[in-house]
């Protein structure tokens, strides 16, 4: 069974959908205690290393055939500052060249936003694919959204790049898109009253988000100085900083009021399974930015299983 070393592992969203195409995660590294957490209530503690991977000497790493990693977007991302290779966080991608340089796996899986392709007039992406060029990979990369490459209604776009060792033979091929099936209302149960946390109802916000909110089966977005419809009645992308700024959970209309999407209707919206939970000792705002910062798992799994073919 092939399988990949997951470096900032975050809740896992990476390493399920690896699993489910049929690689085994035998190393995986997040710094984050309360992901941490998540990681081994829903994967167990045994692979998981809780450390900065600046500390972690290459020889502790077993060995794995794919290195896998959706590693710190917000240095690249649009809504933040965008400070890229001079942000800590962005600097970190050098820690993924220290790991791939000294054992050359035969495969290499990142994920990141699709800013990353402008960022700096396009001078980090090219600092990216030439890293990985000159230890001998062929890249291939894409742009994709949820809702059309994993069949989710969710408008969420971020760029997967695949290196593939160049003594591989045969060539890699990203996933074609595929027909949305699941609709939002699949996923929002209107009919059920959820927990008090998660409505408007009795706040100052009610009248104002209420008043702006005219489709009873769309997702708005809060933004600054009101809300923003989402085309399609799709999610518009689930972000960290839900985690940060509470008001910026999309919120919708049910039978009994305004309210945020529920952690469990936002894992929905990333293709996580039924089961998956978190722990008791992280807190909701945790959860909310725990997933933001997660992947939409069905797009991952179809990229995994076009890599698994090949090597």
């Amino acid at each position: 069974m092939p399988n990949i070393c997951s470096l900032f592992s975050g809740i896992g969203g990476i390493d399920l959908g690896f699993m489910r195409a049929g690689f085994q995660v035998v190393w995986a590294n997040e710094m984050d205690e309360a992901a941490c957490r998540t990681y081994r209530r829903n994967f167990g503690d045994s692979r998981l290393l809780k450390a900065d991977i600046r500390t972690v000497p290459v020889e502790s790493i077993p060995d794995f055939d794919v290195l896998a990693a959706g590693f710190p977007c917000q240095p690249f991302s649009i809504a933040g500052k965008q400070r890229g290779f001079n942000d800590r966080r962005g600097n970190l991608f050098f820690e993924i060249t220290r790991i791939i340089d000294a054992r050359r796996p035969k495969a290499v899986f990142l994920e990141n936003v699709p800013n990353l392709m402008e960022h700096d007039n396009g001078r980090t992406f090219l600092v990216i694919y030439n890293s990985l060029a000159q230890f001998g990979y062929i890249i291939y990369y894409k742009v994709m959204a949820a809702n059309e490459y994993g069949n989710l209604p969710h408008i969420r776009k971020r760029i997967y790049i695949t290196a593939v060792r160049e003594d591989i033979a045969k060539r890699y091929y990203h996933p074609e898109p595929v027909k949305l099936t699941l609709l939002s209302t699949d996923i929002i149960d209107r009919s059920t009253r959820k927990k008090d946390i998660y409505y408007y109802n009795g706040s100052d916000l009610f009248p104002y988000f209420a008043a702006r909110m005219p489709d009873r089966l769309a997702i708005y977005r809060p933004i600054d100085g009101g809300v923003r419809l989402t085309k399609n009645r799709m999610c518009p992308t689930l972000t960290a900083n839900m985690g940060t700024y509470p008001d910026r959970v999309p919120i919708v209309w049910d039978d009994f009021g305004v309210r945020k999407l529920t952690l469990r209707e936002c894992l929905d919206f990333q293709g996580f399974p039924g089961d998956f939970r978190f722990p008791a000792t992280v807190t909701v705002n945790d959860a909310y930015k725990q997933i933001g910062n997660s992947v939409c798992v069905p797009v991952i799994e179809r990229i995994a299983r076009n890599l698994i073919q090949i090597i």
